[in-house]
């Protein structure tokens, strides 16, 4: 399949091998922007070196190793009124979610043993109807292929109150039907995160905490497929989804 990019261009339309994967690679780390998730942390945190980050995240990998989770409020405040998860992930295994939206239910499956502070955090937020009624608010479809929610202020800036470490082992990819988080840097984990509904290039950046069915997977395509409100690769998306609930299965 031709890249989104070549259509624009004639001169684009039959490049060189080196120059279209060079194409794609600069049409995927533009599309990145998408997945800036606003955390709770302080901004100079943000900018922090690359060892501190290290640090921190082997500190955060530690502390799951040892069963117990951090969640540092920031100077931002929450965008919905929450609780901080507990420090004790509440789920193991495998937990079986169903995220209803205006435009169909999302069926997710929750690797609360790869991921187990994320899911304690997502799992808490949803308990808390922090979700409820938000709106996913950016959509992209040239580069990468995913739909961003999670911020009830449905601007892209807003967050929990909290941040928590990522969980990453390096061999994160982003197939069709990955449930991720977005987020502002190393470390930098809130609320929002993202639904992968085509094969997307991503860097090992993003933690992978869940996956949905094939079905759900195709709504959400269903959804991209109508493009964004302006038309462009990059934005809200034309069909308007609203977060309705997020549940857990018993």
């Amino acid at each position: 399949m031709d890249h989104p990019a070549q259509s624009r261009s004639h001169a684009l339309i039959h490049p060189p091998k080196s120059l279209a994967l060079m194409l794609q690679t600069a049409l995927a780390a533009l599309a990145l922007v998408l997945l800036a998730g606003c955390g709770a942390s302080d901004p100079e945190q943000d900018s922090a070196s690359d060892s501190g980050s290290d640090s921190a995240a082997a500190d955060s990998s530690a502390e799951a190793a040892a069963g117990t989770c951090s969640y540092p409020t920031g100077s931002q405040p929450a965008a919905k009124d929450v609780e901080v998860p507990p420090q004790t992930p509440q789920a193991t295994g495998e937990v079986e979610a169903a995220i209803a939206t205006s435009a169909g239910d999302l069926a997710v499956t929750l690797d609360a043993e790869g991921a187990p502070c994320t899911v304690n955090s997502f799992l808490s937020l949803a308990g808390q109807e922090y979700f409820d009624d938000t709106d996913c608010h950016r959509l992209t479809t040239e580069g990468i292929f995913v739909l961003q929610c999670g911020d009830p202020t449905g601007t892209g800036s807003g967050g929990p109150g909290y941040s928590f470490a990522d969980e990453l082992d390096g061999s994160e990819t982003y197939p069709a039907g990955t449930l991720a988080m977005a987020n502002a840097g190393p470390d930098t984990n809130g609320s929002q995160f993202f639904v992968v509904y085509d094969d997307s290039p991503l860097p090992a950046d993003y933690t992978v905490f869940g996956s949905l069915d094939k079905e759900s997977t195709k709504t959400v395509a269903d959804i991209a497929a109508e493009g964004t409100d302006s038309g462009a690769g990059d934005g809200a998306p034309k069909e308007k989804v609203t977060i309705e609930s997020v549940t857990v299965a018993e």
